[in-house]
């Protein structure tokens, strides 16, 4: 018997336009994981143990995310762990760690083997210049060096990423923020992956089958050609950026994998990591149910509501989670994410607080009603009008310190970058 086609994704039913602006938000939520997850870290380990946690999250997911976004785009190296310079540089701009214009990456690619690449705005480097220095350092310093080269081994295991300069900025306001190299030599010592990469490399997520592009599809299919600046997603077909917002959450997912693998090794009790989990989860769940439908203009009522939440990352993608609207309710039933423990498994009808909080998003009358299915496993979800607007949780209140939350695209044009 042949094994049974990916579920048809979600984001199909978008035009090719939306999907242009779904996939841009995706990669900016999936950055706010962290401006959820270790605000909570830090206050229950401190900073040095946050810093630790923030390494192993991103090293353990990001090698994985990586190659799969090199072979749905086309762009994976001939031979596997030997790419050069602008394969690493094509995987930056596809990457929740990197989201276009809020991480401004600028690229200059000298030759297959030689490159750089500048900040003229980090974002995240706005979110903890406030916080003080020891945490610019932290972020700059102790958490970029080991996942930088951790992202860029998925492409070559001798390759290097390693500071021209970087935060602390002097002067104050000095740009760009910060410079880097990217350098493939044999004589480099081949990088050594954190022991929890090889945990998550067995996930459901890591090994999903998602549905194969249409290379006849108008627009591009893939990312064989050469590297561009500000990649145009506007340019790509409606189905390679249907599986690229597949691939989007994918990532999100193993991210999430990364830090609960961390945060394991560090709570002190099951109820102190399902705490911090949750209140991840809430933080998150509001803030992209915000992007979202601020991004799509959903209607501020039930069937809004609903579209919401089946477009929403945490219940995605559709090969990962059962989702499926069915009048005015959404039925979840069990599937490879619950599995994997991912984040549709903490919910339910005994803690729904995050669906609650991504409807609110939307308008804050809005709430959701959670009941098991009964005569089969799942549960249902049904979105109801409340008299009185409930206040935003606490969680996404934390989230919304981030200029993420808040930050706009602006047009850019897509050039080619050739070696200089």
């Amino acid at each position: 018997m042949s094994p049974a086609a990916p579920a048809v994704s979600r984001y199909a039913d978008l035009s090719r336009e939306e999907l242009a602006e779904v996939v841009r938000e995706l990669l900016l939520i999936g950055q706010l994981i962290d401006r959820s997850g270790m605000a909570w870290c830090i206050s229950a380990f401190g900073r040095e143990e946050m810093l630790q946690i923030a390494i192993t999250e991103w090293a353990a997911a990001s090698p994985i995310y990586t190659r799969r976004m090199q072979a749905a785009l086309g762009y994976a190296p001939d031979v596997p762990g030997r790419g050069d310079v602008p394969t690493i540089f094509k995987g930056l701009q596809i990457d929740i760690g990197a989201p276009p214009q809020f991480m401004d990456f600028r690229y200059t690619v000298h030759d297959e083997h030689h490159g750089e690449f500048h900040l003229d705005h980090c974002g995240a480097l706005m979110d903890v210049e406030p916080m003080g220095e020891e945490y610019v350092r932290g972020m700059c310093h102790d958490i970029e060096d080991p996942t930088f080269d951790a992202t860029a081994i998925a492409t070559h295991p001798r390759a290097q990423v390693r500071p021209v300069h970087r935060p602390p900025r002097v002067p104050a306001d000095r740009t760009p923020h910060c410079r880097w190299t990217v350098t493939i030599d044999d004589a480099h010592p081949e990088a050594v992956a954190v022991p929890e990469l090889a945990v998550n490399e067995q996930s459901r997520a890591a090994r999903l089958e998602l549905t194969s592009i249409d290379p006849a599809d108008e627009g591009v299919s893939d990312y064989s050609g050469p590297l561009l600046s500000d990649l145009d997603l506007a340019a790509f077909s409606r189905s390679a950026l249907v599986r690229i917002a597949d691939e989007v959450c994918l990532q999100m997912a193993l991210l999430d994998r990364g830090f609960v693998l961390a945060l394991q090794q560090r709570a002190t009790s099951p109820e102190q990591l399902l705490d911090i989990r949750r209140k991840q989860l809430v933080g998150v769940a509001g803030i992209a149910g915000a992007r979202l439908a601020r991004v799509l203009s959903f209607s501020p009522d039930t069937e809004g509501a609903l579209r919401l939440l089946a477009l929403h990352p945490m219940l995605n993608p559709a090969a990962y989670v059962s989702v499926e609207v069915a009048g005015d309710a959404l039925i979840v039933r069990p599937a490879a994410a619950d599995e994997d423990g991912a984040w549709v498994s903490l919910m339910g009808p005994a803690w729904s607080v995050p669906l609650r909080a991504a409807v609110r998003a939307l308008d804050p009358h809005l709430d959701v009603d959670v009941s098991p299915l009964g005569h089969e496993d799942g549960w249902r979800v049904e979105v109801v009008r409340r008299p009185e607007p409930a206040p935003e949780a606490s969680e996404v209140a934390v989230v919304r310190f981030s200029t993420g939350a808040d930050f706009a695209f602006e047009p850019r044009r897509s050039l080619p970058i050739t070696p200089v």
